[in-house]
């Protein structure tokens, strides 16, 4: 069999402009007859325009990709099509994941590894998944992170444009995918011939773990987390809530570091993800929270963790105690470079938060003398300060934290940092008495660098428009100036109040409009933002924090305690009269 070229043409769709974290709609709009070709055909359409996207180096290799997805449903349709796509636009080669599942960490992984041109990610994150659910493409650099605005941007404008697209066929029978004897099932290598260059198109279906686990390996001690594991008053509970990291967790909790198989739930990757929502969360991994609450549970395990969808996003549980991200991020850096072999040494130089995250991490950095920077949320803006070494551990408040050993979230990286904490806390202290669990250690934590009580409400799904004037209605009140409400409850003067705007200390780049938010004296902040990663509507996100140091009252209740915040928040934003909600979608 010989590959040709067929050529196609086609008209530009509406809404094909990348969000956060790439294009996510409906499966329904995916299969539309030509909009999943008409965005790849784009992406590979603008790279060559993009000077170091390694489609611009003329003699030089021609490019390697890696493909894999979450699992969700359409994800092995979207596979092949792509496979052809980029056979008939001078890929030179394409690494799958085995049975099409990749997780977004392995991809960035496996780019920096084996030096790809790049990578394309199936998966629209922590949203639900199924027929009548979403689908979504991302497309990640050669540096192993979301392809930033600069890549975006030109993505869009050929969007718009685009009149054809070009796809490899058989040309013994040109109705044919000339790829249906590829199986995804093992790894195993198959040569095409192309007829075009007569060159051959290369399909490496690879094992989907090997290359991160191998990864995750140089970064923690597994020794010391297989003595972790072996301790009789020590437990765990791993939900992959149906997502692609089951196969992940059954590979380094079980077979790693010899965790009982009745330590994980959920590990079975499907479509619809048993017809949860993979987020990990509060409301949505309940069931997870219900099983480590001793009130609930007798036997509630010492840790829990969970994951979501591609397994970019963790959440941390210990015994009926929730980590919140903003403590996560912060108790991870303040234990790295004793916890975690990468970090010692001094490699810790500098941390990021994204702005609506707590300012936890900010009490850290002081302390340690690191470098703080507080980008947008989104994580290509923390790409620049790893790649120049000027942060090495990042994280945001939607359930995201990792280093610098990749250019993405990593759940599976964040779960075992906290494992390792316990690890050198209650195996490489050599502690006497009794197990030093989650709760311990982040109450040890708000005794030294205060309390930074957060909460985060999430209204999904609300009319865009309605969502726009209230954001329009925010930065109207700014404009007024008055603040006596927000300063009477919260007993402080508001010192910044403004429309988040973020300069990039490496390339100089400045994103606006990022954030309406109000900053007072103590550091306690109202945040307003809408999101980019739902896929209909507006999700409008309100964040509320309160710092506080006084002991007698860092152990209170969180909602309690921010109960006034809230509500002066929802009074000033006028919310409900904008968009009709009465409460929101989650909190967290």
């Amino acid at each position: 069999m010989k590959l040709g070229i067929k050529t196609f043409s086609i008209e530009p769709f509406d809404g094909q402009k990348t969000g956060t974290s790439g294009l996510r709609k409906k499966v329904k709009v995916f299969q539309q007859p030509g909009y999943l070709e008409a965005f790849v055909q784009s992406i590979f359409f603008a790279l060559p325009e993009i000077p170091g996207s390694g489609f611009d180096d003329g003699a030089n290799d021609q490019p390697v990709l890696v493909l894999g997805g979450d699992g969700r449903y359409f994800n092995k349709e979207a596979i092949r099509t792509i496979l052809r796509l980029a056979a008939a636009n001078k890929v030179k080669k394409v690494l799958v994941g085995q049975q099409g599942l990749l997780c977004t960490p392995a991809v960035s992984a496996i780019i920096r590894e084996r030096k790809l041109t790049g990578g394309i990610i199936l998966t629209a994150s922590h949203n639900p998944g199924g027929p009548n659910a979403d689908f979504g493409i991302k497309y990640n650099t050669r540096d192993g992170g979301p392809a930033p605005e600069s890549y975006t941007d030109v993505f869009y404008q050929w969007t718009r444009r685009i009149k054809e697209y070009r796809i490899a066929v058989d040309l013994d029978s040109q109705d044919q995918d000339p790829f249906a004897c590829v199986s995804l099932d093992r790894p195993q290598v198959y040569e095409f011939p192309m007829q075009e260059n007569d060159s051959n198109f290369t399909i490496e279906v690879i094992d989907s773990a090997n290359d991160y686990v191998s990864l995750l390996q140089r970064i923690f001690d597994f020794g010391l987390l297989r003595q972790l594991f072996q301790r009789s008053d020590f437990s765990m509970l791993f939900d992959a809530l149906h997502g692609v990291t089951g196969p992940y967790g059954k590979r380094i909790f079980v077979d790693e570091l010899g965790a009982p198989m009745d330590w994980l739930r959920n590990c079975h990757p499907l479509e619809d993800f048993g017809g949860g929502h993979p987020d990990p969360n509060l409301v949505y991994a309940a069931e997870l929270v219900s099983c480590c609450d001793p009130k609930e549970n007798a036997n509630a395990p010492e840790f829990g963790a969970a994951s979501d969808g591609d397994g970019d996003r963790n959440m941390i549980l210990g015994r009926g105690f929730f980590v919140t991200p903003s403590d996560s991020l912060a108790v991870i850096v303040a234990n790295a470079s004793d916890a975690i072999p990468y970090f010692r040494n001094g490699r810790l130089v500098g941390v990021a938060r994204s702005m609506p995250t707590a300012s936890a991490v900010d009490k850290v950095a002081a302390k340690e003398n690191l470098n703080f920077f507080e980008t947008p949320t989104g994580w290509k803006y923390f790409s620049n300060l790893l790649s120049t070494g000027k942060a090495q551990i990042c994280g945001e408040e939607s359930f995201g934290t990792s280093s610098d050993h990749i250019r993405e979230k990593d759940g599976l990286w964040a779960i075992l940092c906290w494992l390792s904490i316990l690890a050198y806390r209650n195996v490489g202290k050599t502690p006497v008495g009794s197990f030093i669990g989650v709760q311990q250690l982040v109450e040890e934590h708000w005794k030294i660098y205060g309390r930074n009580f957060f909460t985060r409400y999430d209204y999904e799904e609300c009319d865009a428009t309605a969502a726009g004037n209230m954001m329009s209605g925010l930065l109207q009140y700014q404009e007024h100036g008055d603040y006596s409400s927000l300063e009477k409850v919260v007993g402080q003067p508001v010192i910044v109040a403004d429309d988040f705007t973020y300069k990039d200390p490496v390339d100089g780049s400045i994103a606006k409009n990022q954030g309406i938010r109000f900053v007072f004296a103590d550091g306690s902040r109202i945040i307003f933002r809408l999101s980019g990663t739902g896929s209909t509507g507006a999700t409008i996100r309100m964040y509320i924090e309160k710092y506080e140091t006084n002991p007698s009252k860092i152990f209170a209740d969180a909602a309690e305690t921010l109960s006034d915040l809230i509500h002066v928040a929802l009074d000033v934003s006028r919310l409900e009269a904008f968009t009709g909600r009465t409460a929101p979608t989650v909190i967290t």
